[in-house]
């Protein structure tokens, strides 16, 4: 499993723009599909809305990564 941190410099990201930009989906059309697959969780439950704003202390995951999404200064 691969495992990345996300550190905000913002108040939140959008769950399908964090997976873009992590490059674990090769597109956002690619995220968002991935993510109405069931193919993404939160915090170990399985996450649908694409929108879904990530504001720091969660963890996502989707096939082998993790991620750990940390808010600035935390």
């Amino acid at each position: 499993m691969t495992r990345h941190t996300f550190t905000l410099d913002r108040e939140f990201v959008e769950l399908h723009v964090l997976l873009k930009l992590l490059a674990v989906a090769s597109s956002g059309g690619a995220a968002k599909a991935m993510i109405a697959d069931g193919q993404v969780s939160v915090d170990g439950e399985v996450e649908t809305r694409k929108a879904r704003k990530l504001r720091g202390g969660e963890t996502v995951c989707a096939g082998d990564e993790e991620i750990r999404v940390v808010a600035a200064g935390g």
